[in-house]
C-alpha cells in the first residue's frame, strides 16, 4: 500500500459537518501524497474537492428508492472496479448498503456519524472491517446497541482546520460588514450552526432567547433547511413571532464563511435534543475561534466541553436552563480556548489515525490471503 488510494463515499456534498470533514480530509490526503477520490450525488462542495487535487465521481448514492438500489449498486461496482482503491470509507447508511450490494472485495471502513434509530438498516454502519466513532459516547452506544466487537472499533475525534478557524487570520473587513449588515454592534450574539432539522433543538434556543431578559441578545442561526424539514423551519419562525422575539432571532441560511460568523459571535449554543450530537464539529471550531460553548449535556459534547472551563452544559431541551447558562457565559472570563481545543482535536491527529486504519485493514486483508 505504498501509493495509497482512498475512496470516500457519502450521499452528497451540500453542507454539514460530515461534508466539511470529507472535504478537509480530501485536501490533507492529497497533501500527503494519498490519491483521494470522493463518490457522491454531487453538490455545491464538489469544486472544493477538485480544487484541492482530489477526484469526484458523481453517482446516485443518496436515493433511498429500493427499486433502483440494485442498478445503482451495479453502477457503483463498475466504478470501484475501475478505480481499484485500497480502501473504501463509507460515511452514511445508503452508500454503505450500496457498497454491500456491489459485492466488492475492497476493504471497507465505516464512520458512524449519527445516533440513528437502532435497526437492521442502521446496523450496516457497524459492518466495516473497522468502525470509526468520533466520540467516546458514540463508541459506548455502538457497543451497547449493536454488540460490535471492541476489536474493530476505533475512536477518532474530528479535527479542526486550524488555518481556516483562526481569529488572527480572519478577514476583519468582512467581519465588520457582517456586524453592520445584521445590526450586531452592541449586541450579545448567540450563534447556532448546523442544518435546520428538528433534532438540532433550535426551538429550545428560540425559547431561551425569550427567557433571557437580556435586551441586547441576538440569536443567529447559520444553516440551510434540511430536505423534508421545511415545515419545522417555518414553525421556528412562527415560534419566534409568537414569543415576541422575531427581532432577536435571524435565520441567515447556508453560509460558506462560517469562520466569520464565529468571529462576530460571543458564544456558540449547541442545543441537540431528541438525539445527541455524534461529535459536534461546530463546538470545536467555535473554541478554535476563541468562542465559548453552551451545549446540551449529552453525546459528543461530553468529550469537548468542560463545564466552567471552556463553556457550560445545560439540560437537553430545557430552555430555562439554557437561558441561564447563556447569561452566565456573557459575564464569564474565558481564557486559552483556542490552545486548549487544538491540543485535543488537531486535524493532524484525525488524519494520522484515519490513514493508520486504512493501512491496518489493508494489511489485515493481505494477511488473510
Amino acid at each position: 500500500m505504498k501509493d495509497l488510494h482512498s475512496v470516500q463515499v457519502l450521499p452528497a456534498l451540500e453542507e454539514g459537518g460530515v461534508e466539511r470533514v470529507v472535504v478537509e480530509m480530501n485536501r490533507e490526503f492529497v497533501c500527503r501524497g494519498v490519491r483521494s477520490t470522493i463518490i457522491s450525488a454531487g453538490g455545491r462542495l464538489v469544486p472544493f474537492i477538485e480544487r484541492d487535487g482530489g477526484t469526484h465521481v458523481t453517482l446516485d448514492v443518496k436515493s433511498k428508492n429500493i427499486f433502483t438500489a440494485l442498478s445503482r449498486a451495479t453502477a457503483l461496482r463498475r466504478v470501484l472496479q475501475g478505480l481499484a482503491p485500497d480502501v473504501v470509507h463509507v460515511h452514511s447508511r445508503v452508500p454503505a448498503w450500496l457498497v454491500r450490494f456491489a459485492r466488492s472485495e475492497i476493504p471497507v471502513v465505516t464512520t458512524v456519524h449519527g445516533f440513528n434509530s437502532v435497526s437492521p438498516y442502521s446496523a450496516i454502519m457497524t459492518h466495516g472491517e473497522r468502525v470509526i466513532c468520533c466520540s467516546t459516547f458514540m463508541m459506548e452506544w455502538v457497543k451497547e446497541k449493536y454488540r460490535t466487537p471492541e476489536s474493530i472499533l476505533r475512536f477518532i475525534p474530528h479535527g479542526i482546520d486550524s488555518e481556516q478557524f483562526d481569529l488572527q487570520k480572519i478577514d476583519v473587513d468582512a467581519v465588520a460588514r457582517l456586524r453592520a449588515n445584521h445590526g450586531l454592534e452592541g449586541r450579545f450574539v448567540v450563534l447556532g450552526v448546523g442544518r435546520i432539522t428538528s433534532w438540532k433543538g433550535y426551538d429550545t434556543l428560540i425559547r431561551a432567547a425569550a427567557q433571557m431578559n437580556v435586551p441586547n441578545v441576538k440569536v443567529i442561526i447559520v444553516g440551510g433547511v434540511q430536505q423534508g424539514q421545511e415545515t419545522y423551519a417555518e414553525g421556528l419562525k412562527r415560534l419566534a413571532q409568537e414569543l415576541d422575539v422575531a427581532e432577536r432571532v435571524e435565520f441567515v441560511g447556508s453560509q460558506s464563511n462560517v469562520a466569520e460568523w464565529y468571529a462576530v459571535a460571543d458564544v456558540l449554543a449547541s442545543c441537540a435534543f431528541t438525539k445527541p450530537e455524534t461529535f459536534g464539529l461546530s463546538m470545536t471550531e467555535a473554541l478554535a475561534m476563541g468562542r465559548p460553548v453552551v451545549a446540551a449535556r449529552h453525546g459528543g459534547a461530553l468529550d469537548i466541553v468542560r463545564d466552567g472551563v471552556n463553556g457550560f452544559f445545560f439540560t437537553p431541551g430545557d430552555a430555562h436552563d439554557l437561558a441561564e447558562k447563556l447569561k452566565a457565559a456573557q459575564g464569564h472570563p474565558w481564557h486559552g480556548l483556542r490552545d486548549d481545543v487544538l491540543a485535543h482535536f488537531s486535524f493532524a491527529q484525525m488524519v494520522d489515525k484515519t490513514l493508520a486504519v486504512y493501512r491496518e485493514v489493508g494489511q489485515t486483508l493481505l494477511s488473510a490471503t
